[in-house]
């Protein structure tokens, strides 16, 4: 028998190369613009005080960026639980500390060390928000992005509270980008509920079923899906803007996202 996790998109933030934000890069997913490419912007992370703004490396702030994008759009929805899933954390962090650690002189900074741990991004988090709520920090490779989704609705079925998803991956550089091939940093973040408010801007209802995965018709947003592991919520993404602004009647759009050795995530995505 096949289990369905259901739960409602309340606001949605991403940051990617040559995507700003939601609406720009719903605006490319429903074809109204075409996709140019460009190195992802990384902004400093607004809600940090200025001593840990100074020491948020690149993995922090391009989850900050998704993450500050979704509470802005939901002020309204405060101390929330997250889930915070990347496949690798901090390239351009490991790529200095292993530069380091081959040096003459290999004394890491505490700075770089703190920084290197998987939940780093949870951490600045929580001081930025002052939020006591829990929070799960999780890898699964190339699924990573499924499986925090998972994460975040089974917590919804469970404890009937919304919960905020940040999944995000820096860029991995030279030499390490050989042997693991992230070109850019992306970020996406999915404020979802257990009821709709009267903003929600979907409902979805998630299954894992063995079947091969959606891919994208254009080329440069097919190679972002499949060379990024948190782009791989474009599909949904897709879904989620053309059924933006849909009567609650209109269609379902269903997509299947990449998940493990072979399997898939079926999402389907309705108006509200």
């Amino acid at each position: 028998m096949t289990t369905t996790l259901s739960a409602y998109v309340e606001a949605v933030g991403v940051r990617g190369p040559g995507l700003a934000d939601w609406p720009a890069c719903a605006a490319v997913l429903r074809g109204d613009v075409p996709y140019a490419a460009a190195p992802t912007e990384l902004p400093t992370p607004e809600r940090l005080p200025s001593a840990e703004r100074r020491r948020a490396v690149p993995v922090v702030r391009i989850a900050f960026a998704a993450a500050e994008q979704a509470t802005r759009a939901r002020p309204d929805m405060t101390e929330l639980p997250t889930v915070f899933s990347s496949s690798g954390g901090d390239g351009p962090n490991y790529h200095a500390i292993c530069e380091t650690l081959a040096s003459d002189d290999r004394s890491i900074s505490p700075t770089r060390f703190h920084n290197s741990v998987h939940n780093a991004p949870s951490g600045y988090w929580s001081i930025a928000t002052r939020d006591m709520s829990t929070s799960n920090v999780l890898c699964a490779h190339d699924a990573s992005f499924g499986a925090g989704l998972l994460e975040a609705l089974a917590q919804i079925v469970c404890d009937g509270v919304p919960v905020m998803l940040v999944a995000y991956e820096s860029d991995y550089p030279e030499p390490l980008r050989s042997v693991r091939p992230i070109p850019f940093a992306f970020s996406v973040a999915l404020i979802l509920s257990p009821t709709p408010s009267n903003q929600a801007l979907a409902r979805l209802d998630v299954s894992l079923i063995d079947a091969p995965h959606d891919r994208l018709a254009d080329a440069g947003l097919e190679s972002l899906r499949g060379t990024v592991p948190s782009a791989r919520c474009l599909p949904l993404l897709a879904a989620l803007a053309a059924t933006n602004g849909a009567a609650p009647d209109d269609a379902s759009h269903t997509c299947l996202i990449e998940y493990q050795s072979g399997a898939a995530l079926r999402m389907r995505v309705s108006p509200c």
